[in-house]
């Protein structure tokens, strides 16, 4: 069965109280479990070719953007949780390949493996794209049915009355928009899901409806789920997203992703050998401690 991000819960198309409440109470759950990501972390380069990487994939095979989505999510999640002792182009490759395969499996979508390995510029053989998916699945303790902003959409957008199910359905598709092109942002890591999803509506209605924002917003700090501070701090991140018309993934190129990799991963001896002479690559140092143990792999 399809898995629904913004029904992740079953029976939550009913919106039972009790469901959307179990949604908050369980949010943070699916979160990554840092506030720390900085750009000198190593986690920050992996996180930053891994996006690099999925959006490449996207881009060729035009597939569900809630696929991509998922993918990042795990990823997140997955970093936050592992101590990475070293950036290496490959960890990225492989993590990346499980991560969209988990999520297009949880989509109910067919993704060849080859060719998103192919696409990657590496292929691992099956034994080891079963120990990561084993790791990840692991490290998020299952919990595939990620819990999203997109999931708490329906409930602020029932704050919006509007009286009008075209325009009601127009600011939800663009807060959606907003959702998808936000994911890349550090600074909103911070943020439950549920505020992320409260911000885009607002962010939405500002650009849709400005007259009645206020108004919206009034209603949506009310709420029994709401943090004021924490909306309105998330709110002015994505306002600034928007009118600098930022796009993580633009910002990313191959040139800037390679430069990443040379700087973060130290290679101890410089060799002309080409990258295509090295097309496989086995997972074959994963401790039992969950932490990579990198093996002597040059890429330079």
């Amino acid at each position: 069965m399809e898995f629904d991000l913004q029904n992740p819960l079953t029976g939550f198309e009913e919106y039972h109280f009790d469901s959307v409440s179990a949604l908050f109470d369980n949010e943070s759950d699916h979160m990554p479990s840092f506030l720390d990501f900085k750009s000198t972390d190593v986690r920050f380069s992996l996180r930053r070719h891994s996006v690099f990487l999925i959006s490449q994939v996207q881009s060729s095979y035009k597939f569900d953007g809630y696929i991509a989505y998922l993918a990042v999510n795990y990823i997140d999640r997955f970093l936050s949780k592992q101590e990475v002792l070293e950036n290496k182009p490959w960890i990225v490759r492989i993590l990346v390949i499980v991560s969209l395969s988990l999520a297009a499996k949880m989509r109910n979508v067919d993704l060849s493996l080859s060719d998103i390995q192919r696409d990657v510029g590496l292929n691992f053989d099956g034994q080891s794209i079963h120990r990561m998916e084993s790791l990840i699945l692991h490290t998020l303790k299952w919990r595939l049915r990620s819990i999203t902003p997109f999931s708490f959409l329906h409930f602020f957008n029932s704050f919006f009355k509007l009286g009008d199910s075209s325009l009601t359905q127009s600011l939800k598709q663009r807060a959606s928009d907003i959702i998808f092109s936000t994911q890349y942002e550090i600074k909103l890591f911070e943020y439950k899901p549920s505020i992320i999803a409260a911000s885009a509506l607002l962010c939405a209605a500002e650009e849709l409806i400005p007259l009645q924002f206020s108004s919206f917003l009034a209603a949506i700090s009310e709420s029994q789920y709401s943090n004021k501070e924490e909306l309105m701090n998330a709110l002015a991140v994505m306002r600034e997203m928007l009118i600098q018309g930022r796009d993580y993934c633009s910002m990313l190129t191959p040139k800037s992703v390679l430069e990443c990799e040379h700087t973060s991963s130290q290679c101890e001896t410089h060799t002309n050998q080409d990258k295509d002479t090295i097309k496989k690559q086995r997972l074959s140092d994963l401790r039992d401690d969950q932490t990579f143990q990198i093996s002597q792999v040059q890429w330079c």
